[in-house]
């Protein structure tokens, strides 16, 4: 038969080892007691303890010293073109890029709050500081050939890739290139001018004197106004050939120029005009003749090269 034994209370091994735990309790509650004590004492000790006084205020002020005689560049700064012919010294205040200074004046007092010069003219969103007719490139006389052996086998000249039906169409259509304003060192220097209308402005210089703003040129300026120069050129050129076929409107192209200045990656933004004016925009982009980017401006543009956007309206006359 198998006996089960209840056991009710404690035996005296059972008491003897609750007073070993409450010894141990004791002890515990002994040392965190101390533990508290002595952090306490040494928050009193750190907060009621004197500052002391470093050698910090006994080092000399160090001056960092910047030239200013030609400000840098600010970022995303927008591209004014200035008339070379007409530089002045380096603003103080650079708001706009050039490829040339400019000190910023107005003909009339400020109307306005842009960093802009007051003056009357076409309601036209462009900013157009005057007016003039626009003129094609004329390069002159052109250098005599030499009597250098040619090559039996001319080497083929590399086409742009076209990226959408429209370039396509405008590299199969493509007239005889017209020399550019970014031309070899031997021509002379292009008489292309790009056609102005003077703006209405409404803006707060106060400086009075000849339609101006503030811009600083710089290498990136001078190379966008290199770029503008050429692709303008040939866009004239080819719409006083196919001009009449265009009709009113405006189109915005975006490209890249990389470092090698071939342009890149063109695309048709938007188009409110025809797939005929269109094509004369994308030509003259195709079809520029762009010089390497110097290395003082790769410095300043990201790997790909440089993101231009350039707009181009008909309007009535």
């Amino acid at each position: 038969m198998t006996t089960a034994e209840f056991i009710i209370g404690h035996s005296a091994e059972d008491a003897e080892e609750r007073k070993q735990e409450a010894r141990k309790v004791f002890w515990a509650l002994l040392a965190a007691l101390f533990i508290h004590l002595l952090i306490g004492y040494g928050l009193a000790v750190y907060i009621y303890a004197p500052i002391s006084v470093t050698d910090e205020e006994d080092k000399p002020v160090e001056l960092s010293f910047v030239d200013l005689a030609t400000p840098a560049p600010t970022k995303n700064a927008m591209f004014v073109p200035n008339d070379e012919s007409k530089q002045t010294e380096a603003p103080k205040d650079k708001t706009f890029e050039s490829n040339a200074n400019s000190i910023a004046a107005s003909q009339n007092a400020a109307t306005g709050s842009m960093p802009l010069p007051s003056q009357d003219g076409s309601e036209r969103t462009k900013l157009d500081l005057d007016s003039q007719a626009a003129s094609l490139a004329s390069q002159g006389a052109q250098p005599q050939p030499t009597n250098a052996p040619q090559s039996a086998s001319p080497q083929p000249s590399v086409q742009p890739t076209p990226d959408s039906k429209l370039e396509e169409f405008a590299m199969r259509t493509k007239p005889t290139p017209q020399p550019s304003a970014a031309s070899t060192a031997q021509q002379p220097r292009s008489s292309y001018r790009s056609y102005k209308e003077r703006s209405r402005l409404a803006g707060a210089i106060t400086n009075r004197g000849i339609s101006a703003v503030n811009a600083v040129g710089t290498p990136l300026g001078r190379y966008e106004k290199t770029v503008y120069d050429s692709i303008g050129s040939h866009w004239y050129a080819y719409m006083q050939q196919r001009g009449d076929l265009a009709t009113l409107g405006t189109a915005r192209i975006t490209f890249v120029v990389d470092r090698t200045g071939r342009v890149q990656n063109v695309k048709v933004v938007s188009n409110d005009s025809n797939e005929s004016f269109a094509n004369v925009c994308l030509q003259a982009i195709l079809e520029s003749q762009l010089p390497p980017i110097p290395e003082d401006v790769l410095n300043a543009l990201p790997p790909e090269g440089l993101d231009e956007n350039i707009t181009f309206t008909m309007f009535p006359n």
